[in-house]
């Protein structure tokens, strides 16, 4: 069993299809079958149900996946330990950003850091934050950038920055005269959410919690952007909360509809995570100073107060 046979399965595994894992890992197709097939003959056993259309993993094919992500994330550590070692800023890094950060953390940084660090190939991916637990569990995954506290035993936590909520309150709404609003003056019954499952919504949410009580759920809309929720709230279907950053997009017209929160204004922790055994320190090191550098420009709020994105909490 070689760490090229591992690799190769995790190909297939990935594109369900011979043809399109060989084109991945740079090889001919009849290479890599011939390898993934010694390796079952060795195993004595089938990794892949080519029977199916797509290739589908067999019951003990899906274990052996598991591990093989395991055991290849541990083999390419080698390399960063000796990249370590060496001080060297360069090779594969994976990074993945939730949703509702992605569209607008991202610009604001990718191009000074491709700049500043050409031999670094950078990989990112939209994830919500279970899947990047997930994937830094598994070495799918170098490092993230999400909302925190999530006060996990092996993930390190290194503040980027932190994101006000601010009110997108249209002229026909209740609370569009005041100059600035309170978490008082909040009705969940009138707030525009994101889809279950998005971190910032669990944020309102917690934000709202005393408000809970009073709801009488006779309106529900729920969308999978917050573009969308200012959409909807600019005809009239009432108001929606939108993280800082997002305020930047707005058209010149909508930016009459924003109301800031009296201080301390509920605001969210974005933070870069990693494994705490995490070998590839240069290069978080050189996104978190990126990402801080452009960020200091943008948000310069200091009274706030963080609200959790977690679903349990006991305060």
């Amino acid at each position: 069993m070689t760490i090229t046979q591992l690799e190769y399965i995790l190909s297939v595994a990935q594109h369900k299809n011979f043809t399109k894992a060989a084109q991945f890992c740079h090889v001919t197709q009849p290479t890599l079958s011939m390898q993934v097939q010694k390796l079952e003959e060795q195993l004595n056993i089938k990794i892949f149900d080519r029977s199916k259309k797509p290739i589908q993993l067999t019951g003990v094919g899906e274990k052996i996946v598991l591990q093989a992500k395991k055991i290849v994330a541990e083999a390419e550590r080698i390399n960063d330990i000796v990249d370590q070692d060496k001080e060297y800023i360069g090779g594969e890094f994976k990074l993945g950003i939730i949703p509702t950060i992605m569209p607008t953390l991202l610009p604001m940084f990718l191009k000074t850091f491709v700049n500043r660090f050409p031999k670094v190939k950078l990989i990112i991916e939209e994830l919500n934050t279970i899947e990047v637990l997930n994937r830094l569990h598994s070495g799918e995954l170098d490092a993230a950038v999400v909302v925190t506290p999530l006060s996990l035993e092996n993930i390190k936590e290194r503040t980027l920055y932190y994101e006000p909520f601010v009110g997108y309150i249209p002229n026909n709404h209740r609370l569009s005269n005041k100059k600035f609003i309170e978490i008082s003056d909040l009705n969940i019954n009138d707030i525009l959410l994101l889809e279950d499952g998005h971190c910032f919504r669990q944020g309102v949410l917690n934000l709202c919690k005393a408000l809970e009580k009073n709801s009488t759920d006779k309106f529900k809309l729920e969308s999978g952007s917050i573009d969308m929720l200012v959409k909807l709230a600019n005809e009239g279907l009432g108001m929606t909360i939108i993280p800082y950053l997002n305020t930047f997009d707005l058209k010149k017209e909508e930016e009459k509809n924003l109301k800031f929160f009296e201080n301390p204004a509920p605001a969210r922790k974005v933070s870069l995570i990693f494994n705490k055994n995490e070998l590839k320190i240069q290069i978080i090191e050189s996104i978190y100073e990126t990402i801080s550098a452009v960020i200091r420009g943008a948000i310069k709020f200091q009274d706030v107060n963080i609200i959790s994105p977690l679903s349990d909490i006991h305060n």
